[in-house]
């Protein structure tokens, strides 16, 4: 076989795959909207900034008790460190699924460039390969 049949043959086989074009960009918008969805994260977000505020609040009722109320230090020290931890714990978390958010909607981002760039060279090739039989880069 020669290297101008291999490429007939590829040509040939790729044109018949072309023929699905919209069935592929369908296909890999599908893809996209799966892997960068960011609803459950979103959600967290929500769940997680409420919870800090709540901690945020809790935090300075035990200082304003504290001060107002005599009170064992020793007992105030473990409450106060005791949501001090709480805290710490969601706002790592916090600042975990706002990077995975962020890094899903550049993500998104990415593959609607490459999806616009299939698109476009599906009909690129579509349409030279229709006039010309030969494919758009020259084969």
């Amino acid at each position: 076989m020669t290297e101008k049949e291999i490429k007939e043959a590829f040509v040939t086989a790729f044109n018949r795959l072309v023929t699905e074009r919209e069935e592929i960009v369908t296909n890999a918008r599908l893809v996209r909207q799966t892997l960068c969805d960011t609803t459950a994260l979103m959600e967290e977000k929500i769940k997680l900034q409420q919870e800090l505020a709540v901690l945020v609040e809790m935090t300075e009722k035990c200082i304003r008790e504290s001060a107002r109320i005599a009170q064992s230090q020793e007992e105030y020290q473990r409450s106060y460190e005791g949501l001090v931890v709480r805290y710490d714990v969601a706002k790592a978390r916090f600042d975990e699924v706002l990077e995975t958010i962020s890094a899903k909607e550049a993500q998104s981002e990415q593959l609607a460039v490459f999806i616009k760039r299939l698109k476009t060279a599906l009909s690129l090739w579509q349409s030279s390969t229709a006039s010309s039989g030969r494919a758009w880069w020259n084969v």
